[in-house]
This record gives C-alpha cells, sequence and structure tokens, in this order.
C-alpha cells in the first residue's frame, strides 16, 4: 500500500536483483534536487521481477525523472513515480493499446507488406508524424486505402506468422482476470485481431476499427466510426462508469500519442517501449521488464 503522507513513491523494477548502487545513486541524486528519499519495506520479488520502493517527500518535474530514469537504467532498472493516495484495492479496471503494445507489430505494416506497400504506409505514418497529416483518422484512412485489394488471407498470414503477445502479456492478463479487473483492449487496429487476441488472453471487451471486406478483399474502406485517441479514452469512461469508479482507478497502458488521452488522470499510466513523448507523461516508463510487472506495482 501506498502511504498518504508522501508526495510520491518511488518504485524500481528489475529483471535482476535491485543492485545497490542503484539505491545509493538514486538518493544521492535526489538529495541534490533537494528531496528525500525513503525506503518502504525494503526490496521484493515475485520470481520474475525484483522491486524496491521509496517514499519521496516531494513530487519530481519532467527533467528530474527522465534524469533519475536516465540513473535506473545504468543498473537495468525501469523507475516508475506513482500517486501518493493511490492504494491496491482501488484499481478496478486495465486498459491498454494493442500495435506494439500488447503485440509486437503494427498490424497495418505487416499487412500492406504483403503486396509491397509497407513503405508507402510508413511514409503517411512519418507525414502524420511531422504534422503534415491532421489526425489519426485522415491517416488511417489514408494507410487502408493502400490496402485495396488484398486477399483477407493476408490478416490470417499476419496473425499466425508475425503477431506475438509481448513478454508478460499473457502474465498480466491471468492476473488481471483473477483479481476481477475488467480488462479492456482499445485499438486504433483491426477488429480481426483485438477479437482473436480477446479470446486468446481473455480481455472482458475489445474495441477496434473493421476493415470493410468484399468477396474475400479489403476494399480499402474502414466501417464505422474510426478508434481514436478521443474514442480510446471514451471507451474507458464507460467501462469505469459501468463499475461505479472513475479513471483514477483504472491502469492504462500505451506506446504512442494517441493513448495519452486515455492514459492522462488513470491510476497508474504505464508507456511500453514507448515513443518519449508518452515516457515523459506516464507514471511508470517499461523498457526492461514485461507487461506484466505492472502487477508489482499494485502489490500490497
Amino acid at each position: 500500500m501506498i502511504k498518504t503522507m508522501s508526495k510520491l513513491t518511488l518504485v524500481a523494477l528489475s529483471r535482476e536483483p535491485i543492485s545497490e548502487k542503484l539505491v545509493f545513486s538514486l538518493k544521492d541524486q535526489a538529495i541534490k534536487l533537494g528531496v528525500t528519499l525513503h525506503t518502504e519495506g525494503g526490496q521484493i520479488s515475485n520470481g520474475a521481477y525484483y522491486s524496491e520502493r521509496w517514499e519521496s517527500n516531494q513530487s519530481f518535474d519532467v527533467s528530474q525523472r527522465e534524469n533519475l530514469r536516465a540513473i535506473a537504467a545504468q543498473f537495468n532498472s525501469d523507475l516508475c513515480f506513482l500517486k501518493a493516495d493511490l492504494q491496491a484495492s482501488d484499481i478496478k479496471v486495465l486498459a491498454m493499446d494493442m500495435d506494439s503494445t500488447l503485440i509486437n507489430i503494427e498490424c497495418i505494416d505487416e499487412i500492406a507488406d504483403f503486396i509491397g506497400k509497407k513503405a508507402a504506409v510508413a511514409q503517411i505514418t512519418e507525414a502524420t508524424m511531422r504534422g503534415e497529416i491532421k489526425g489519426f483518422e485522415e491517416s488511417l484512412r489514408r494507410r487502408v486505402a493502400l490496402l485495396e485489394g488484398v486477399s483477407a488471407d493476408a490478416l490470417e498470414a499476419v496473425y499466425r506468422e508475425r503477431l506475438r503477445p509481448n513478454l508478460g502479456a499473457a502474465e498480466l492478463l491471468a492476473g488481471a482476470n483473477q483479481r476481477g479487473f475488467y480488462t479492456l483492449l482499445v485499438s486504433g487496429g483491426f477488429t480481426f485481431f483485438t477479437e482473436k487476441l480477446r479470446q486468446q488472453l481473455g480481455f472482458k471487451q475489445a474495441q477496434a476499427n473493421t476493415l470493410e471486406i468484399i468477396n474475400g478483399k479489403l476494399t480499402g474502406k474502414v466501417l464505422g466510426e474510426i478508434v481514436d485517441g478521443v474514442a480510446k479514452a471514451s471507451y474507458l469512461d464507460e467501462a469505469c462508469r459501468l463499475l461505479g469508479c472513475s479513471r483514477a482507478s483504472a491502469i492504462t497502458i500505451g506506446d504512442g500519442a494517441n493513448d495519452l488521452l486515455m492514459m492522462n488522470g488513470s491510476g497508474i499510466s504505464i508507456a511500453y517501449k514507448a515513443k518519449p513523448i508518452v515516457k515523459e507523461k506516464a507514471d511508470a516508463a517499461f523498457d526492461r521488464v514485461g507487461l506484466d510487472a505492472a502487477l508489482l506495482l499494485i502489490s500490497e
């Protein structure tokens, strides 16, 4: 349990025992920043990961957090900054992104690769990141248009041959479901993949975009409303309303900018091997541990 007397609780996570040199280095750097870190409970392990916690008497700004995370990285550890008033018993929802978060690929890139258009899809993605294409919806529609004529069999081939759940995905879902969490997969990707993963891993709900398929071929169009960052946040809020809780009772996990609206204000936001802007804003940044390390953040 995280005590309310502290401004923050820092948590180090590692796949190997937490180094005493890491503890010294973090505390030394904190002192330089005018912050005191008090060890809370000592090092623990769940067999897969090691964790250690410290109470901080104040919070950190973005540059200070990045500095402390860089120190942890030198010792093969990830560093998390948890809210002082959070209690593990408050968590009721797990909501996460699919492409490059739950799984190892960007599905649209791999579908395009079957017809030699992966580079063309990537160009649109890069133009979007540069601000030349405004909004996720326009970007997605342009990329999907390049898939016109692709055999629907390519979707099954991508799922079977290229898609793999990321490290700890199955364990995270098993642990979350065992705790009775409402598990939600929200993706700007495609329902063909989210539905298979919902069944495979045991998500309670999955939301994504539906590719139009006629006569066994993709038409290059998306059916219905686009699931973008706003929609992801809306699905999370609706799940919380059904459970009678707020977003503060959710763990959210993502890797890209369109996950930020969903992650904002959640009880614990986790950036998984994410873009710099997402790491900057997230409570936790997982670069070395697997997805299931999230369960250690809510251990009591």
